[in-house]
């Protein structure tokens, strides 16, 4: 496959949950080639990626924990915890987003960037603070 390929797999996987960006899919088809796990492939006459021998190793021997990447879009979940379901893909869109930061942003981006991380952290912490109260109870701002 090639990255366009990929990310419209993964989007209709997820049933479009969860759309990767071309900035955060093409750095890191890039950082798995870096790494061996993938090899280019342009024999076809277009550029596609394709695993090396150490990137099929790496697949059999994670083969647990790369299906889990997809649990939380199976829709048995989606329905048995449906306040839950949708945490795992965000987390995975905020860190799409970071990444292309990152990469390819500016400074003052990347600046603005920790700033957001460190407030949003706060508020993660600040509900565990308050504890399990029962809902519209002493909410917070």
């Amino acid at each position: 496959m090639n990255g366009y390929q990929l990310i419209t797999t993964i989007t209709e996987r997820t049933q479009g949950a969860w759309k990767p960006s071309p900035g955060s899919v093409y750095p890191t088809l890039s950082q798995l080639e870096d790494e061996g796990l993938v090899e280019r492939d342009d024999a076809r006459g277009r550029r596609v990626l394709r695993l090396t021998d150490e990137g099929l190793a790496y697949v059999a021997a994670n083969a647990n924990e790369l299906a889990d990447v997809w649990t939380p879009f199976a829709e048995p979940e989606r329905e048995t915890s449906p306040d839950y379901s949708s945490l795992k893909p965000e987390i995975g869109q905020v860190m799409s987003a970071v990444w292309q930061i990152v990469s390819t942003g500016t400074e003052q981006q990347r600046r603005d960037a920790i700033e957001i991380l460190v407030g949003t952290r706060r508020r993660l912490y600040g509900l565990l603070a308050d504890g399990d109260q029962a809902e519209g109870e002493g909410d917070r701002p």
